[in-house]
């Protein structure tokens, strides 16, 4: 059986209905969004303005609740074994989703199974960043100055399976270069580490980023996606760098708990999708930030999740990153 028949048929879906308001009776009571990182990032943004923008049409107050650390697993496990009734929701990234299944051998909950997405929300494009004192115009460069000093460059992530884990330790498993991780509780953490200098070098999103290439706190010598970033046509993507393979590719995704009526989750994702088409919330966390929206429908999202459940497995198999 193939990895993408595997997980179709176990993730708990079904066909939906088509509807107009379903659960006329949802939500009873105030609705919670977990964020398994911690706040100031671009997720935490977003989940944030969805909040503010769901609460009035919900009629219920919407609040966002983070949960960081742990590699995603304690914030997302929270969701994964919550009521299947639509008043708890996680928004998170792949790494909760198609990372740490590869990752992990004992997760305390399988995310195809325990978990069943409202959207596959939209792609955030990572840069590789350095600190300035990393004298290195592009990757080529950032190579040859690890393998010219083994053990001096170091990198931080936010934990195993995060998207700087696996871009780096598949620089290191195809090049044979010693560049060493540094874990922080969190994107935000990694992204000032290496602003500061205690780290060499991270990825991140244009979210996190923005100010810091403004003012050059930051360089950054390519970006994860097809083609260039319009807000910066001077970086070049990973496959023209030619590290296109080492690109873990990172999106956003809503889900509830498994079990949750496919009508309600048809309803929560129209009203999601109208949310993100306000001009505020696209003007302010969605164009500048380079992301590229899909608010996919659940069924959309569950091809596209087994997808990157596949290409995940590849990339951790090859960067060696497992954790046991």
């Amino acid at each position: 059986m193939t990895p993408t028949r595997r997980i179709l048929l176990g993730m708990p879906f079904l066909a939906l209905p088509s509807v107009g308001r379903a659960q006329a009776s949802w939500p009873q009571r105030p609705v919670r969004i977990v964020v398994p990182y911690p706040p100031g990032g671009g997720l935490d943004a977003l989940a944030r303005a969805l909040a503010d923008r769901l609460s009035p049409v919900w009629k219920q107050t919407v609040t966002v609740d983070n949960r960081p650390g742990g590699a995603t697993i304690p914030g997302t496990d929270a969701v994964a074994k919550a009521e299947p009734d639509g008043h708890v929701l996680l928004i998170t990234s792949d790494a909760s989703i198609t990372s740490n299944p590869h990752m992990h051998a004992r997760l305390p909950h399988d995310p195809l199974k325990d978990l069943v997405p409202v959207s596959y929300l939209l792609d955030v494009h990572q840069m590789v960043l350095v600190h300035p004192s990393v004298r290195t115009r592009d990757m080529a460069e950032l190579v040859a100055a690890a393998r010219a000093r083994p053990g001096m460059l170091n990198y931080g992530s936010y934990g195993p399976g995060s998207q700087p884990h696996l871009l780096f330790e598949a620089l290191k498993a195809r090049e044979g270069i010693d560049i060493a991780q540094v874990a922080y509780r969190g994107l935000t953490p990694a992204v000032l580490a290496t602003v500061t200098g205690e780290v060499q070098a991270t990825l991140s999103g244009v979210a996190s980023s923005r100010e810091f290439l403004a003012t050059g706190a930051l360089r950054a010598l390519a970006v994860g996606r097809p083609a260039r970033l319009p807000q910066l046509p001077d970086v070049p993507t990973l496959i023209e760098a030619g590290y296109g393979e080492a690109d873990p590719r990172t999106w956003f995704g809503l889900f509830a708990p498994a079990g949750t009526p496919p009508a309600l989750l048809a309803a929560i994702h129209r009203d999601v999708a109208a949310a993100l088409e306000d001009p505020v919330i696209r003007e302010r966390h969605l164009t500048p930030n380079g992301y590229t929206v899909h608010v996919a429908p659940p069924e959309a999202s569950v091809a596209m999740i087994a997808a990157d459940f596949a290409a995940k497995e590849k990339l951790v198999r090859v960067s060696g990153a497992r954790v046991d």
